[in-house]
């Protein structure tokens, strides 16, 4: 999920370098919705381990 991030992330640089800022301003919205679903995924994967007893990597 973080590799889509950073692929909305980056054709929203590209797409604001040439001056298409509605894809720009689309892709950056939309990746910075994934990188927050990705940090709300990561916490709840180490709370769980941590209910587990688990090592955590």
């Amino acid at each position: 999920m973080l590799s889509w991030t950073v692929t909305f992330f980056i054709i929203a640089i590209i797409a604001a370098v040439f001056g298409f800022t509605g894809i720009a301003t689309g892709a950056a919205s939309i990746a910075k919705i994934l990188f927050f679903v990705f940090l709300v995924a990561f916490v709840i994967s180490i709370i769980a381990n941590a209910f587990r007893g688990k090592k955590a990597i």
